[in-house]
């Protein structure tokens, strides 16, 4: 009798939906029959929706290259590269990584910016200056708390103070934390970016200009920086700490978005770095003199001035941000109408609810490596 009904369905309603609509009317014998492929069509439905959603993950997750940037201010990623860290912990799951070499921190935001690179390392205004004026970046880590720039002249120089630079040229590379340095420097004596003659110039050429006397002062960038003073003599004429914003590891919006583990995975991986390098200070300027090209003295010279026992973002570093950015307003490097304030806010990512605030350590759990 089952038999018979189910072909007399089919016969008469070939469509599931004809059949189901057929099943809705008064005292229809087809009502059990429709309500039962109503409820396996909803669980079908469900479970489709389960793989579906799983796949998206996985997708997601699916990495093929990991496109890391190394740069000679940011000691960490010079050892994750020498060691092969990085390549180690994404090897299981077939991910490549990829080493491009930042020249600044104004070349890290270009290949962020152009879909370059997947992290890049910059200083933390230069960030703030970029999501500012349109690049989707998240700031995730805090590579080191540096004094990695200053304003220098020659030896020879008879320049002695900031006041002494009005009229003369200074070079500097536009978007990084030395030329914001330069800026912020100039404001405390009552200066603006138009009462000198800025010479825009990548940081090595900043030196050779500063040494072939075609500038008059170079807002300098360690360990370039610490080279020229120690091989050729360089003077420093102003220092400030509090005008060195802190390195920030970057990435954008769309990679943290994408792959969230994998993001955290590479900050595990940078916290080992860190780790190391505090235990291990000689071999780590070893490790910088090779990779820079620069003489161990100075490799150790530029570690003195960094300290690496900050990680993860927080308050500290919002308000130091805070204080820094009237200055991009005040020397029009953003749109007018710019809430700086907002683009500070929204760029620091995962900022936990605890902080130790002596450090600005997060208080939570590290991620474990070999996971994913």
């Amino acid at each position: 009798m089952r038999v018979m009904r189910n072909a007399h369905v089919k016969a008469c309603f070939p469509s599931l939906e004809l059949c189901a609509a057929a099943a809705i009317l008064p005292g229809s014998p087809y009502r059990k029959h429709a309500a039962m492929i109503s409820i396996s069509r909803s669980l079908g439905a469900a479970a489709a929706a389960l793989l579906l959603s799983l796949g998206s993950a996985s997708a997601a997750d699916d990495l093929k290259e990991l496109r890391l940037d190394y740069a000679y201010y940011s000691p960490p990623s010079l050892v994750l590269k020498k060691f092969g860290w990085a390549e180690e912990e994404f090897k299981k799951e077939g991910t490549e990584v990829k080493w491009v070499l930042s020249a600044g921190s104004n070349r890290a935001l270009e290949y962020l910016s152009s879909n370059a690179v997947d992290f890049g390392s910059t200083a933390g205004l230069a960030a703030v200056l970029s999501r500012a004026n349109g690049n989707p970046i998240k700031t995730v880590y805090v590579f080191s708390r540096p004094e990695w720039t200053a304003l220098v002249v020659n030896k020879d120089s008879q320049i002695k103070s900031i006041a002494d630079l009005k009229g003369k040229k200074v070079a500097a590379t536009k978007g990084t934390d030395p030329y914001l340095f330069l800026l912020r420097s100039l404001s405390t004596k009552g200066l603006h970016k138009n009462d000198v003659e800025i010479v825009h110039l990548q940081h090595a050429d900043g030196r050779a200009a500063l040494e072939q006397k075609r500038v008059d002062a170079w807002a300098g960038l360690d360990p370039i920086m610490a080279s020229a003073e120690l091989e050729s003599g360089a003077r420093i004429i102003y220092r400030n700490v509090e005008f060195n914003t802190y390195g920030f590891l970057n990435t954008s919006e769309q990679f943290l978005a994408a792959h969230p583990r994998q993001v955290d995975r590479v900050i595990a991986l940078y916290e080992r770095a860190k780790k190391w390098i505090r235990e291990n200070p000689e071999e780590t300027a070893k490790i910088i003199s090779e990779e820079a090209k620069l003489p161990i003295a100075v490799a150790k010279l530029q570690l003195t001035r960094n300290d690496f026992s900050v990680s993860r973002p927080g308050p500290t570093h919002v308000r130091a941000l805070k204080a820094a950015a009237p200055i991009l307003v005040q020397e029009d490097l953003v749109k007018p109408g710019t809430d700086v304030n907002k683009v500070i806010d929204t760029l620091l990512d995962r900022v936990p609810a605890a902080f130790d605030p002596k450090s600005g350590q997060s208080e939570q759990r590290p991620i474990a490596l070999g996971t994913k």
